[in-house]
Formats: structure tokens, sequence, C-alpha cells
């Protein structure tokens, strides 16, 4: 991705962060954060990636999806008022799962300590 490309990227992040704390109020929404935004090459598009906070961390982000997918084009109509280019990219939001694959390999690499010191009790270090 270009230099340009990123930075439009991050501005657009920047900016949706913004709109959806203080603009969106569907009780649906969760905790949103965005993770990453990927503009096209023809920037037509926008792919904006999301993770739902929650209690736990299997939170059920269809309904937040949902919303956000609704709202695209009031988000859209409001990145043009406040970005300064000639072409704002449609918005698609899409979940995020790298943090869900993060915690589930952490619990496989503590599972698979623990069951390793409980098949060597004893691992002192020899001297």
């Amino acid at each position: 991705m270009s230099q340009r490309m990123q930075r439009l990227a991050d501005q657009i992040q920047r900016e949706l962060a913004d709109l959806i704390r203080r603009d969106l109020k569907d009780p649906r929404l969760g905790m949103i954060t965005i993770s990453a935004v990927k503009v096209s090459k023809d920037m037509g598009y926008a792919d904006v990636y999301v993770t739902v906070l929650g209690k736990d961390l299997t939170a059920d982000y269809a309904p937040s999806l949902e919303v956000l997918n609704h709202a695209s084009g009031f988000l859209r109509a409001a990145l043009g008022k406040s970005l300064q280019i000639r072409m704002i990219p449609r918005l698609r939001f899409h979940y995020d799962e790298v943090v869900i694959r993060g915690n589930h390999m952490a619990a496989l690499i503590h599972q698979a300590v623990s069951a390793d010191e409980a098949n060597h009790p004893n691992n002192e270090p020899s001297e």
C-alpha cells in the first residue's frame, strides 16, 4: 500500500472512531474498536476491521456489525464533510478475528505448559 493510501486509511480510522463514538446511539452497538482500515487501490471501497469489546471475549459481534453496515451511508457522508478528498470510499465493516485468535493461541500455549509441568513435576535445574 502506498504511503498516501496508508495516510488516508489512518485518517479514515481516526475520523470513523470519533463519528461512531459521537453520533451512533444504537443500543445494539457495543464498545467498538476500529483495529484497521484498508482502502482499495481505486479508492472505491474501504474495508474497516472492528473488534467488539464485551464482558467476555466471545461477545456477539453480529448486531454491532449490522448496525455499522446499516449506518455506512451516514458515516460515509459524515466522512465526506470532514475529509478533504474528492472521492470518499464506500465503507464495508468486517469483524477482526485477530484478538480471538491471539487469545486462543495464548490459551493453547498455557495448556501445553501446564501439561508439561504436570508430566515433569521435579524439573529443578541441575548444577
